[in-house]
């Protein structure tokens, strides 16, 4: 009877510790989107002076001057552009190559694999020179196509090696079925292979969203006119030499959040089956 008592009280203590530290990562991590909202709402002048997370007198207004005053509408669509291109690009160029990793036989296959795999091990500003110039030799820079294809070479290598280790586990069995039906290779490849790797492609789709659209010092190497800059550029018109607006900031910061956010809420469940999928493959 003492020993149960123990046990129990144990493992309520046990509980107790691990919701504790749960919720203190969580509000960690929460906290920080709550201040930027919340000074998003104040003015220059009682940014550092009202601490509270509602204002007392909320300034709807500085989303309309940050969005007028940022030029926020050019640089969203580009942004909402060279994501999606990305992102698409991406999609088709790494879920092909992973099929071939995984299920084709062919010469040099290991060796082209460990190749992806090495480019994940290299920093991506250690990628900026040999790109500056490849670009400037094909005519490419100051171009949102040149712009695109950057992105896809740094977004492929991390979706492969993500998108093989799906196909692996693939029964064979349902490419046999498949095969027997008249399905081509790129038939099971758009047919079976991808619908089968949902989970795992809205990893790779949130994973180079994100990364695409917080890009900031590749767009500033590769373009020479503001007309092709991507939306993160527009927040450094509220950053000036000796004052920093930061009501319009912390507005503009939002505004850029925001879709971000929304693909993350909309995919959740995709991203988490995808995570557990990998957890379980590793």
């Amino acid at each position: 009877m003492k020993a149960r008592s123990y046990y129990r009280a144990k493992n309520v203590t046990i509980n107790t510790l691990i919701h504790i530290l749960l919720i203190t990562v969580a509000v960690s991590c929460v906290f920080p989107l709550a201040w930027m909202v919340s000074s998003s709402l104040k003015t220059q002048e009682t940014i550092f002076t009202d601490t509270s997370l509602i204002p007392k007198e909320p300034h709807f207004e500085n989303y309309y001057l940050a969005w007028k005053e940022g030029g926020f509408g050019r640089y969203f669509l580009n942004s909402i552009f060279y994501t999606a291109s990305v992102v698409i690009g991406i999609i088709l160029v790494a879920s092909m190559a992973a099929y071939a990793f995984s299920r084709l036989r062919f010469r040099g296959r290991a060796l082209l694999f460990m190749m992806f795999m090495a480019a994940m091990m290299i920093p991506v500003p250690g990628g900026f020179v040999p790109l500056y110039v490849l670009l400037n030799k094909l005519h490419l820079r100051n171009t949102p196509l040149g712009y695109v294809l950057c992105m896809i070479n740094v977004g492929l290598s991390t979706s492969i090696f993500l998108l093989k280790t799906f196909f692996d586990r693939m029964p064979p069995e349902l490419e046999d079925a498949a095969r027997m039906d008249g399905c081509s290779k790129f038939g099971i490849w758009w047919h079976v292979a991808l619908p089968l790797a949902r989970p795992i492609l809205a990893v790779v789709v949130v994973f180079n969203a994100l990364n695409v659209w917080n890009e900031y010092i590749l767009a500033l190497i590769i373009f020479d006119s503001k007309a092709f800059m991507p939306l993160q550029v527009a927040l450094t018109t509220f950053q000036g030499e000796f004052l920093t607006r930061y009501p319009l900031l912390m507005a503009g910061l939002t505004i850029t959040a925001l879709p971000i956010i929304l693909v993350y809420i909309f995919m959740q469940k995709y991203i988490v089956k995808g995570a557990t999928q990998g957890a379980v493959a590793g």
